[in-house]
């Protein structure tokens, strides 16, 4: 189960199949992006295809030498502007592939505008979701819901996303979900009715045991997306933000045009792809390597200790940025993690948040929380990501002092409504709102576990945070998910234990959730997880999500 390949496939039969000769590659917004994910523009140019149109730009220029290959969300706007197309069409031949199942309606309204027959083929290829990691999907959406209820657009993008990643995965799976969350159930429920309606496509080879689709709500584990990351794609998200593998480096201070914007993807970067996982530290050392060795080739003899070493070097040496442009883009976006942790005081800080998330001592860590709201070197992001923090975990402690940790938030100049995303927070990951014991404080085996990590100490405090979903995989994967709180959605169950396991957070999933996941499927053999959600957030994008959830606005803090 490999969702960048299964995209990747698609997008070659698109090509492969209208022939050889020179081709044009009509997208829309979204598919743009659902192809650039797997497909590198240089490897596209290789099968021939030497222009990328969207259908919305104006003006585009007649070509009929071309052939054009179109790949478009089944949506009424692309319907409509496809069939204007057809009337009078640019270019030669016209391959027609839609990213979900279109209507028989419009498919007529299509075959109408076509008057020259120019139209070679019509297809449903169900590349309908954004491929980010082998096992990870998103479909780009911040902000699902309002007043904690589906807004129906979102909802009806998503069922069209998930049943097309289960399309493409080629699994009709049994349906569970998290019994807690009304979303959950409706979601399920909208995706089931699909797989009933459209029974001729989810007709698949029968496995011995059933696949499984597992849906979880974001408000039962409010805590991860609030976390500092110290995995290089996660914090690389966290501090500087991947849209679409795209991050902005514009401002970094002393940044050369070539490097303000660059691409982390793992299909064409091998340092990325055999990093992504590693810990910060980690990632400085391997680095380092890879200068070492380019030092012997070039008999260099300058010193390259640091990560400031590093940059100098790279800007020293010209050959060296030709010969490995990747470890040059990782010099610079590793110097800029290293600058912005140090700047803003983030290990103090990601330290601080671990200990909440891990059953700290209330009384010192509610004094460490005040010391570092008083600290000027602390962003107004940090300082309100604490204060959620500990009033989630602290909810119904007898000592709890949110109150006047939200007053010293007021005398430290955080405006109102930021100040007012606590009790967000709280509203939409609170006790009352979620299903699970997200802290561990009533299960035996939990407080057992908690109290040997205590007597062991730990190995690196700044990732000791293992996500809800973990556990939840752990006990799936075992067979002891529990049925009353994760339900089947209808009457057949699963006898055996899962070996194919789709799952999918509403609100949004995060890297950190990744890494778990690739960590069980490393560990697990015969069984292969992959994680989807709404959108992968880093905690930016998250506020803006619970803000949408609970108040239906957009506004967080800037970061910077």
């Amino acid at each position: 189960m490999n969702v960048i390949l299964a995209v990747k496939q698609y997008v070659s039969k698109m090509i492969e199949g209208c022939g050889g000769g020179m081709k044009v590659l009509l997208m829309d917004k979204e598919t743009t992006s659902i192809v650039s994910m797997v497909y590198a523009q240089s490897e596209i140019l290789q099968k021939e295809v030497y222009l990328f149109e969207r259908i919305d730009s104006p003006g585009r220029e007649t070509m009929k030498h071309l052939n054009c290959i179109a790949f478009l969300r089944p949506t009424k706007e692309n319907v409509e502007l496809l069939a204007q197309e057809l009337r009078i069409p640019k270019y030669g031949l016209y391959f027609i592939y839609f990213s979900n199942v279109i209507s028989k309606q419009d498919v007529k309204i299509l075959a109408e505008a076509d008057d020259q027959e120019v139209v070679r083929e019509v297809q449903e290829f169900y590349g309908d979701y954004i491929a980010v990691n082998p096992h990870l999907f998103s479909l780009n959406i911040v902000g699902c819901c309002q007043n904690l209820t589906w807004i129906p657009a979102h909802l009806s993008r998503t069922v069209q996303g998930l049943t097309s990643v289960l399309l493409s995965l080629k699994k009709c799976p049994m349906i569970r979900y998290q019994n807690s969350s009304e979303m959950a159930r409706k979601l399920a429920e909208s995706v089931r009715q699909v797989i009933n309606k459209e029974a001729a496509l989810f007709e698949f080879r029968k496995t011995d045991v059933a696949p499984v689709l597992l849906i979880l709500d974001r408000r039962d584990d409010a805590v991860t997306p609030l976390l500092n990351q110290w995995t290089y794609q996660a914090m690389v998200h966290e501090l500087l933000g991947i849209n679409n593998n795209r991050i902005n480096l514009a401002n970094v201070p002393g940044i050369t045009k070539d490097l303000q914007e660059v691409v982390l993807s793992a299909e064409h970067d091998e340092f990325y792809a055999n990093n992504m996982y590693m810990n910060f530290g980690e990632i400085g050392s391997n680095i380092k390597e890879l200068m070492e060795e380019f030092q012997k080739k070039s008999k260099s003899q300058a010193k390259v200790e640091s990560i400031a070493d590093m940059k100098a070097f790279v800007e020293n040496y010209p050959q060296f940025k030709k010969m490995s442009g990747a470890v040059a883009k990782h010099v610079t976006v590793v110097g800029e993690l290293s600058r912005l942790v140090g700047a803003h005081h983030l290990l103090e800080i990601s330290e601080t948040e671990q200990e909440i998330a891990c059953q700290g001592d209330h009384s010192q860590l509610l004094q460490k929380i005040r010391s570092l709201l008083s600290s000027d070197k602390v962003r107004p992001v940090d300082m309100l990501r604490l204060v959620m923090l500990y009033a989630l975990r602290y909810e119904s402690h007898s000592n709890n002092d949110l109150s006047g940790l939200v007053e010293a938030l007021r005398r430290r100049g955080v405006a109102d409504e930021f100040r007012a995303m606590v009790q967000a927070i709280l509203d939409y990951g609170g006790r009352k709102s979620r299903g699970s014991d997200l802290f561990g404080n009533q299960d035996p085996v939990a407080i057992t576990k908690r109290l040997l990590k205590g007597l062991k100490g730990v190995e690196n405090v700044y990732t000791q945070h293992k996500p809800l979903l973990q556990g939840v995989l752990d006990q799936l994967i075992k067979g002891k998910l529990k049925e009353a709180t994760y339900p089947y959605l209808g009457t057949s169950q699963l006898k055996d234990r899962p070996q194919d396991v789709i799952v999918f957070i509403i609100g949004g999933c995060t890297y950190e959730e990744a890494l778990a996941v690739h960590q069980l499927n490393r560990s697990t053999p015969g069984v292969r997880i992959v994680l989807g959600g709404t959108h992968v957030h880093n905690s930016k994008t998250f506020l803006q999500e619970v803000s949408q959830a609970v108040r239906g606005t957009l506004s967080v803090p800037h970061s910077r």
